[in-house]
């Protein structure tokens, strides 16, 4: 014990995953979104008339005057935050880690070093699999779920990031 330090590390001399230059997410990744989005609209706005149907009573004038400003307000807020969303999302894979950014308001960077991953998957949506994207996922230590879900990467880029990835895993062993 009589060996132990505890230096003081100057952080300021850390490298900066700031300075990393992101890669955008597939630009045809927005379709994807666009066409989830129009599914989830079309629900917002089929519920109503399905419920009008079976229970005219329910639904007054006043009410379809609420719902017919709601429901545009709702869908034109979705798409517009959708459209940000895409853009600012982002990832690397750097020499020893990987970084995810996404956010609306706030941007959040996740990274994960290569040491931490315990498993990769790739995954093909069925919108997705049409435009030939996919979605890589990385799973770490301690968790049920995955830590980093980076969606629309072109396929065969998403199959060499998963190659690469299990390289770096297989390397741990």
């Amino acid at each position: 014990m009589e060996n132990f330090t505890n230096e003081t590390i100057d952080t300021s001399q850390l490298p900066k995953f700031e300075e990393v230059t992101f890669t955008k997410l597939h630009p045809k990744y927005i379709r994807v979104v666009l066409i989830s989005l129009v599914r989830i609209i079309a629900i917002v706005v089929l519920i109503p008339i399905l419920l009008s149907m079976f229970k005219p009573e329910l639904f007054s004038g006043r009410v379809w005057l609420i719902l017919g400003i709601l429901i545009p307000v709702f869908s034109i807020m979705l798409v517009v935050f959708s459209i940000i969303g895409f853009k600012k999302k982002g990832f690397a894979f750097r020499e020893h880690d990987v970084l995810f950014r996404h956010g609306i308001i706030a941007t959040n960077t996740i990274v994960i070093p290569y040491n931490r991953v315990q498993h990769v998957a790739l995954h093909e949506g069925f919108i997705s699999r049409y435009f030939g994207l996919a979605k890589i996922e990385i799973f770490t230590a301690g968790g049920s779920s995955s830590d980093i879900e980076i969606p629309g990467i072109e396929k065969e880029q998403a199959e060499n990031i998963k190659q690469l990835l299990m390289g770096k895993i297989q390397k741990q062993l």
